[in-house]
This record gives structure tokens, C-alpha cells and sequence, in this order.
């Protein structure tokens, strides 16, 4: 069953990878190209998000403060320097990752609600800092007037900026790739799934979990980095808590642990929230409330968590009962082996 698994995600991943970059490069051409960025920038953002709620089960209702965040610091580097954009956003990465340093530092060795609600706090103080800082932030008129500066090209057009802005969203979702089919990967599954034999094996588990954070705030750093630059401001609105509750609402509409299933349910919340702001609807918040209702009570493991199941082989009614107890974790051999031989 595993070795069948595991061939089968070795000749679907490739496929998989390759439909997405072609839905990427063609967004635009089939939407208008600032909701195709929104879409974009949001499904790293969800990404992120999953990386720690789906691979490590740590639950954060802050990363606002890091998409928010580093679209400030970006908006600074571009007003105030004269740099080209992607300076200005690896620079807001980079805040968000020293950001997430003392927050997660602080927030890991927490779970379940008390780590959400910690991680909420320290987003809050963010958000109040953003808001009284005013001659930095702009306070409640936020950053205005972001420059897109590269090289003297024109990127004025949304058109043109898209296709500028969207090797550093693909870099982005290829890294959450790679990082959760690493060994590192494996250790975060395994530290979600059993915490206690992770640590009785020899595994530092905080900070593989703080390792986890600043990456997935990093990640968060650049998607709002990308938006910031893409729609020439950085507002209040950006590290508010429910920029983060959209996330963590993405993720879940998508499926959780999927990492992918975040890209779908950016997809489905911007274009919903353009839809009906377009057409004069105020309270898009019903709208898309339902929508979550129906997917959690239809879909009850999301989107792609659903159908990637439904094209998962069924076992035969020949085949024999499987072992009714829960297999632990696969974590890697070598500090496994070496645990062994030390005792």
C-alpha cells in the first residue's frame, strides 16, 4: 500500500506541478490581472498557513502580522530608496522572518486554542503599532503611492506586473514543496502526529516548530510583499486578524494538509469577494460564509483533500483487514537508527 502511494505521487506530482504552472502563466489572460495577482499572492499566503497548520498542527490566528507587516517594510524600501521591487520585497520577507523570531519563539511551546489565541495577541500589538506609528505607517491612510521600480521598465500595467511578480510567488510555492517533501517535512508530520515519541527519539521538537514558523512567516513576507508592490499601497487592513481568519479559511476550504488545496480556495474566496463587489453586494461576509458552511459540511476534508480521496485506489474486497491500530508516524532513519543503537 505505501510503496503503491508513493509511485503514484511520483507520477502524478510532476503533472500536478506542471498544470499548475500553466494555470498560473494563463490566470491572467482569463481574468481580469489584478484579482489573477490577488489570487496568486493569496494562494502562497494559504500555503504558508498550511505549512504550519497542516504539516505541523499549530493553528496561527497572527500571520497578518507577517503578510501585513512585510508589505509595510516593502512599501518603505520602495517609497524611500529607489530600489527595484524585488529588493524592496525580499527586504519585507526578511522583516517577517525576524518578526516571527521572538513571536514564535514565545508561541511554540503552546497548542491548540492557547497558540492560536498567543499568536492573535502578539498580530493585535502589531496592528495597534501600525495604526499609532503614523508618520512610518500612514496610520489609518496606510502607504500610498508604491512605487514599481525595476530597472526603468514599465510596469505600471497590471498585465505586465503579474508576470514581474510571479516567479517570486512560484519560488515561494515551490519552497513550501519542497520543505514538507524534505526530511524536514517528514518530522513535522511526525512531531504533528505524535509529539511525545518525535522527542522520545532525540528530537528538539520547539524548534523544529519555530523553524516551521519563521519559514512559514517568510513565505507569508513575500505573498505580502508581491501584494503590496502590486497595488501600490500597504493599509491597516493588511495586518488585521482577519486577514489572517481568511487564510486559515482558504486553507480549510481547500484542504487542510493538501498545500495545494490552498490555491483553490484563494481562487474561489477572491473571485467570490470580486464578484459580489462589483455587482454593489456590501455584506460579502454572508456570502462567503455560507460557501464555507456548505464546503466543511459537503467536503468535510476540503476541496483537493476530497478529491485527491476519490482518486485514491480503493482496496479490494479480497484484500485483508488492515491493522485497526493507528500506525505511528514515519519519522527519518537516522537519528531513529542511531536512538537504537543508543539504547
Amino acid at each position: 500500500m505505501i510503496l503503491s502511494r508513493l509511485a503514484r505521487t511520483r507520477r502524478t506530482g510532476p503533472l500536478l506541478l506542471a498544470i499548475g504552472l500553466f494555470a498560473a502563466l494563463a490566470l491572467p489572460w482569463m481574468i481580469y490581472p489584478p484579482i489573477a495577482l490577488d489570487i496568486a499572492c493569496w494562494a502562497l499566503f494559504a500555503a504558508a498557513v498550511d505549512l504550519l497548520l497542516g504539516f505541523t498542527g499549530l493553528l496561527s490566528f497572527g500571520h497578518a502580522a507577517f503578510w501585513g507587516g512585510s508589505a509595510y517594510v516593502t512599501g518603505l524600501i520602495a517609497l524611500h530608496s529607489g530600489l527595484p521591487f524585488p529588493v524592496a520585497v525580499a527586504g519585507g520577507a526578511a522583516f517577517a522572518a525576524l518578526l516571527a523570531l521572538p513571536i514564535g519563539f514565545l508561541s511554540v511551546r503552546l497548542t491548540g486554542i492557547y497558540f492560536a489565541m498567543v499568536t492573535l495577541a502578539f498580530a493585535q500589538m502589531v496592528y495597534f503599532v501600525a495604526n499609532q506609528w503614523r508618520d512610518v505607517t500612514g496610520g489609518e491612510n496606510g502607504l500610498q503611492g508604491i512605487p514599481r521600480e525595476f530597472f526603468g521598465l514599465d510596469l505600471s500595467e497590471p498585465f505586465s506586473f503579474y508576470y514581474a511578480g510571479l516567479p517570486f510567488l512560484l519560488a515561494g510555492l515551490f519552497a513550501a514543496w519542497r520543505i514538507v517533501r524534505s526530511p524536514f517535512g517528514r518530522v513535522l508530520v511526525a512531531i504533528r502526529d505524535n509529539p511525545n515519541r518525535a522527542r522520545a527519539l532525540g528530537y528538539p521538537i520547539d524548534r523544529y516548530k519555530l523553524l516551521a514558523f519563521v519559514l512559514s512567516a517568510a513565505l507569508s513576507g513575500t505573498a505580502g510583499g508581491v501584494f503590496a508592490i502590486g497595488h501600490g499601497f500597504a493599509s491597516l487592513e493588511g495586518v488585521y486578524w482577519t486577514t489572517s481568519g481568511q487564510a486559515v479559511m482558504m486553507v480549510v476550504l481547500g484542504g487542510i494538509g493538501t498545500l495545494w488545496g490552498g490555491a483553490i480556495g484563494a481562487a474561489l474566496i477572491v473571485q467570490v469577494q470580486d464578484r459580489l463587489a462589483t455587482s454593489g453586494f456590501e455584506e460579502t461576509g454572508i456570502i462567503t460564509g455560507t460557501i464555507f458552511i456548505l464546503v466543511v459540511l459537503l467536503f468535510r476534508q476540503g476541496i483537493w483533500g476530497t478529491i485527491r480521496n476519490l482518486r485514491a485506489p480503493h482496496p479490494s474486497p479480497n484484500a485483508s483487514t488492515p491493522d485497526p491500530q493507528p500506525k505511528e508516524p514515519e519519522i527519518p532513519r537516522p537519528l531513529q537508527q542511531e536512538h537504537e543503537r543508543a539504547n
